[in-house]
């Protein structure tokens, strides 16, 4: 199938790289390919899981809308990204939207190959609750920033988790902890985040301004603030975080 193709892509994933091997080459060859316009939906909201999915090219948004019809962005999805996973564990249907930001390339593990595969591989709950784990960390972090941040270290804070490099390093030192041995895994001693981001955000004002929920011109406003402190230099179409330790400690609470 097209999807082996894509097989040393999918392997710069750490928390993929990690499965076991033999589910590694059956999930791969099980997927399917799917290719979305930009602006094109891919999940809708309420509606039923239909599989499990990877970014391969381009990038996803996860939105909802509001009950006055503006729309509130989550997140973006970079490739490499897994996604999709939740309704297929609780039957429940999907929490988000999710469109095309780009014309994008995706892997489409379907529903039932997914139950099957767990069926035949127990030992890919282990993998899975660590992935939903990381996601609920997420989700405290942004409860946290909504509760007991000002706009500014809000700001500060979505870059960071924008510039998620840190992540697969620590996806990557959970497998040294080893869960196949059933010792318990310490978030403690995870990589310091500070040091492993990305150079750069790729995302728009008018984005930002979107997931926070306010104006473009607030955020032009905090960002040319952050540019003046050294924290951040502005490009067209991206953010590149000059002092990222800087943004961290600004974005804590």
């Amino acid at each position: 199938m097209r999807s082996q193709s894509y097989y040393q892509q999918l392997a710069n994933n750490p928390w993929f790289a990690n499965l076991p091997g033999v589910v590694i080459d059956k999930l791969v060859l099980l997927c399917k390919v799917k290719s979305v316009k930009k602006g094109e939906q891919l999940l809708a909201k309420n509606a039923p899981a239909d599989g499990l999915f990877c970014v391969l090219s381009g990038k996803i948004k996860v939105s909802n809308v509001s009950q006055n019809g503006k729309e509130l962005v989550l997140t973006w999805l970079s490739p490499g990204t897994w996604f999709g996973e939740i309704s297929l564990f609780d039957g429940l249907p999907r929490t988000h939207d999710s469109f095309a930001q780009t014309e994008s390339t995706l892997l489409m593990l379907p529903s039932a190959a997914f139950q099957q595969l767990l069926i035949e591989h127990p030992e890919l709950y282990p993998h899975f609750i660590r992935q939903l784990c990381q996601r609920i960390r997420t989700l405290f972090s942004l409860l946290d920033e909504t509760t007991g941040l000002g706009l500014k270290e809000r700001l500060a804070k979505r870059l960071i988790m924008l510039s998620n490099n840190w992540v697969g390093m620590a996806n990557s030192q959970i497998n040294d902890v080893a869960i196949e041995q059933n010792r318990a895994i310490s978030f403690d001693t995870l990589p310091n985040q500070a040091e492993s981001y990305q150079e750069e955000v790729m995302i728009s004002q008018e984005s930002l301004a979107s997931m926070l929920n306010v104006s473009r011109q607030t955020i032009n406003k905090l960002l040319q603030e952050m540019k003046n402190e050294q924290l951040i230099d502005l490009r067209y179409g991206r953010i590149a975080l000059s002092n990222p330790r800087g943004l961290q400690q600004l974005g804590e609470l």
